[in-house]
């Protein structure tokens, strides 16, 4: 696994997301890193993000799955390009153009949840990227995002 999380290579003007902007004092942080041939972050949700007693609301999940995925589709874009990510900014940022969350299970309340990305495919700027979020080893949510690369 790289050192660097993608979403801390972000060139400063661009790393205000509230679910993984850095430079959001009030966003949720999350970190998405290469590992090989595919993508993992971590994140472990509090009350605050309650639906059900002890289940985290679906819009919680949803925005993991919806940052994890723009920040795989811009690491799996460094890869394939050959461009280097220990050292920022990367000159690769990506936006959801659609996503699709399928939900397992429950998503149980102050477990470290695990998501993970696999890249399906790179077609110009578009990046289809596959997802999975789970706590325990146990799948609670599915997602798919098309990813698009902002120009330069």
């Amino acid at each position: 696994m790289k050192s660097k999380a993608i979403q801390d290579l972000y060139p400063d003007h661009l790393a205000y997301c509230y679910g993984c902007g850095r430079n959001n004092k009030d966003g949720l942080h999350l970190k998405t890193y290469l590992a090989g041939d595919e993508t993992v972050a971590h994140f472990t949700p509090d009350e605050k993000f309650t639906a059900l007693p002890g289940s985290v609301y679906g819009g919680l999940v949803a925005s993991l799955l919806d940052c994890h995925g723009t920040g795989s589709a811009a690491a799996f874009v460094c890869q394939q390009e050959g461009i280097p990510m220990e050292q920022a900014p990367v000159p690769v940022r990506c936006v959801t153009a659609s996503l699709k969350v399928d939900f397992k299970a429950p998503t149980p309340m102050g477990r470290l949840l695990e998501l993970r990305g696999k890249l399906r495919s790179i077609d110009g700027r578009k990046i289809w990227v596959d997802m999975t979020l789970s706590a325990d080893g146990d799948i609670c949510a599915t997602g798919e995002i098309l990813a698009i690369r902002i120009r330069d």
